[in-house]
C-alpha cells in the first residue's frame, strides 16, 4: 500500500530486442521496497517480443511502442514526457537493482536537491566487480567510468559530485528535465547521458555519486565494442566539443584537439575501424549548421562559465584494456593527461 508521504517515481525502461534481461530487471523492480512506482516501458520496435512477454508476465507495467528505432535518446524522451511521476528514473533493461534502490536516492535527494543522481553500478557477471562509481568527462570530450574493473572493497562509500550521471541508471526530478531539457535526440546513442550532465552543469545542477543505491548491470548487451559502437562514441564527442564549448575556449583548444585527433586515428585503424572513423568526421562536417544552432543555443542559456566547469575536470582518462592493448592504453594516457594540464593552463591564464 502506497504511504501517504511516498512521492510518484516512474521508472521508464527502454527497451531493444533485450529479451530474458527485460523480464528480470522488471522481476527486480517488483521486489523493491517502495510502492508509489509507475513502470514504463518504451519499445523500440524490437523483434523479439519481449516487451509483450513482459506485459503478460507483469500485466501492472505500461508499454508504449515506437513504430521504429528512435535510439537511446528520444526513445527516452518518449517516456519522459509521458511519465507522471514526480521523480524520474531511466533504467536500463540489462539491470537488477537492489530492495532499497529508490529510498536511497530519494535520500540523496532530500539532502542535495535538484541535481542528476546515479547509483554504485556493480557487474551483473563478475562478482563484486565496479562497473562505475560515478561517470567523468574529460577536457576533449571523452566519458568515462571511475572504478571501472576493481574490486568493491568498501570502495568510495560517501554521497559525492561527479562529473555526469551515467545513462544505464539515472535518477532526478521531472523539474530538473524542464530546466535542462531531454536527452539531444541527434546523439541517438552514446555520450547522451555526458550530453545531459554537461549541459546540467552549465546551468548550476550538479551530478552525484549515490554509494547504497546498488544496481547489477550486464553492459552493453547489444553493440558492445563494434564498429558501430566506435563510430557513435566518436561523432558525438566531436559533437558535444563543439556544441558545449564557447567558440573561445575551442579556439584556445585546436592544437591539443588536433594531436588528440591524431592519437583517435591511430586507435581506429589499429582496431580496424578506419570506416567508422572516416564516418565519424564526415557526419560532424555533414551537420556543421545544425551543430553551430545548436552551440550558439546553448551559450545563450549557460549560467555557469566554462573555465568553471574546467577545473573540475580530471585530466587522466580511463582507457578500457580492449580499446588498446596495456602498452599504448598507457601511452596514450600519458600524452592525454599532459596535454589536459597544458591546455587548462592557457584557458585558466589566458
Amino acid at each position: 500500500m502506497t504511504k501517504p508521504s511516498e512521492p510518484l517515481v516512474s521508472i521508464i525502461i527502454l527497451n531493444y530486442n533485450a529479451g530474458d534481461l527485460l523480464l528480470n530487471c522488471l522481476e527486480s523492480i517488483f521486489k523493491v521496497r517502495y510502492s508509489n512506482l509507475e513502470i514504463i516501458v518504451v519499445d523500440n520496435a524490437s523483434k523479439d517480443q519481449s516487451h509483450t512477454d513482459a506485459k503478460k508476465r507483469f500485466p501492472e507495467i505500461r508499454i508504449i511502442e515506437n513504430k521504429e528505432n528512435l535510439g537511446y535518446c528520444e526513445g527516452n524522451n518518449v517516456g519522459i514526457r509521458q511519465a507522471m511521476g514526480d521523480f524520474i528514473i531511466i533504467l536500463n533493461p540489462d539491470t537488477i537493482i537492489t530492495p532499497d534502490f529508490i529510498t536511497h536516492l530519494l535520500d540523496a535527494y532530500t539532502n542535495k536537491g535538484d541535481a542528476l543522481y546515479q547509483p554504485k553500478i556493480l557487474s551483473l557477471y563478475e562478482n563484486n566487480v565496479i562497473q562505475s562509481t560515478g561517470n567523468m568527462f574529460h577536457l576533449f570530450g571523452f566519458g568515462f567510468a571511475r572504478d571501472k574493473g576493481i574490486s568493491n572493497n568498501n570502495h568510495r562509500n560517501e554521497l559525492e559530485q561527479i562529473g555526469y550521471a551515467s545513462g544505464t541508471c539515472l535518477f532526478t526530478s521531472k523539474e530538473v528535465f524542464k530546466k535542462i531539457g531531454l536527452f539531444d535526440p541527434f546523439l541517438f546513442l552514446y555520450h547522451d547521458d555526458l550530453d545531459l550532465g554537461w549541459r546540467a552543469a552549465q546551468l548550476g545542477i550538479k551530478s552525484y555519486y549515490v554509494p547504497n543505491a546498488i544496481i547489477f548491470h550486464a553492459e552493453s548487451y547489444s553493440l558492445k565494442w563494434s564498429s558501430k559502437k566506435f563510430f557513435w562514441l566518436e561523432r558525438n564527442r566531436q559533437y558535444c566539443l563543439l556544441t558545449h564549448y564557447s567558440k573561445n575556449t575551442y579556439q584556445k583548444m585546436r592544437w591539443p584537439l588536433f594531436w588528440i585527433n591524431v592519437m583517435i586515428w591511430f586507435v581506429y585503424i589499429s582496431k580496424g575501424f578506419i570506416v567508422s572513423k572516416i564516418k565519424a568526421d564526415l557526419e560532424i562536417l555533414k551537420n556543421k549548421k545544425q551543430i553551430t544552432k545548436k552551440q550558439s543555443e546553448l551559450e545563450s542559456k549557460k549560467i555557469v562559465p566554462d573555465i568553471e566547469i574546467i577545473k573540475f575536470l580530471p585530466n587522466d582518462v580511463f582507457i578500457p584494456g580492449n580499446i588498446s592493448n596495456k602498452f599504448h592504453s598507457r601511452i596514450f594516457g600519458i600524452i592525454i593527461s599532459q596535454l589536459s594540464k597544458t591546455t587548462k593552463r592557457r584557458i585558466m591564464t589566458s
